[in-house]
């Protein structure tokens, strides 16, 4: 199916006490990660989306509640020198989960088929080979039973233009803001393409993408939540374990039998 962003601009707010919800939401995520160190499971998130579309924020709810051993959250900047002189997706392996670990991509191996293509880092040649080796690797994650969840922050400019004069105007937030936001902006038309063809190449039966309309920052965090929650519960095994008998008779024995 056609996946086309202009569906995901209405901006909606979230309709009821969205600091209930989220704190709710965040409970329920904290029960699955047990679960998903009891179970030994394994979970890739991938985060893209504009500049300015909350990725950040939306990780840290995401977050907020999980035990920190067991989650890594990586940002993805700009390849150094030696990962540029090796295949573009050796430096992601390295971050790839282990047994019992969520790790989640702040921007990814999509880099690719987006700014690479789009500020000319690399040649047609390569991006456009570049979907079908994203598309295999990612279904070598899938085959050895990595959950991988695919999310999309979109947002208008008129949205992200608001952020970025809001974070100007906040000292505090001003760091956020590079020259890069600027250069990406100017180039808004090329990145729609390249963000159309990406979900027309990459959407596939075993690694599909899920867009989110960002332009309301509550209803974004919330809905967000919401799917990670119901990947998580179709990946996950629904039961705790029973008690190791280990740990049962050296409870009863320093409890007296309670």
């Amino acid at each position: 199916m056609t996946i086309n962003l202009s569906d995901y601009e209405t901006g909606a707010a979230y309709n009821g006490n969205a600091n209930k919800r989220l704190k709710k939401l965040q409970k329920r995520l904290a029960e699955l990660q047990s679960l998903h160190i009891l179970h030994g499971c394994r979970t890739l998130i991938v985060m893209e989306g504009w500049d300015a579309a909350g990725k950040g924020g939306a990780i840290k709810r995401l977050t907020g509640y999980w035990d920190p051993r067991y989650f890594e959250v990586y940002p993805i900047s700009a390849p150094t020198a030696e990962e540029k002189a090796k295949h573009f997706l050796w430096r992601f392996w390295n971050k790839l989960p282990g047994p019992k670990e969520i790790h989640i991509w702040d921007r990814s191996h999509y880099g690719r088929v987006l700014v690479e293509r789009v500020e000319g880092f690399c040649s047609e040649a390569d991006w456009r080979r570049g979907y079908d080796e994203i598309n295999e690797f990612e279904s070598q994650q899938v085959e050895i039973g990595t959950k991988l969840i695919k999310i999309f922050l979109h947002v208008t400019q008129e949205t992200q233009d608001r952020v970025l004069k809001e974070r100007l105007r906040t000292p505090s937030k001003r760091w956020k803001v590079t020259e890069e936001d600027f250069r990406n902006r100017a180039k808004r038309d090329d990145y729609l393409a390249a963000i159309g063809e990406m979900f027309a190449q990459t959407d596939t039966r075993w690694a599909p993408w899920k867009i989110f309309d960002a332009n309301d920052q509550e209803a974004t965090r919330i809905a967000v939540l919401e799917y990670v929650i119901a990947e998580l519960e179709a990946h996950v095994p629904p039961e705790f374990p029973e008690l190791n008998a280990d740990i049962k008779k050296l409870a009863k024995k320093a409890f007296k039998g309670e």
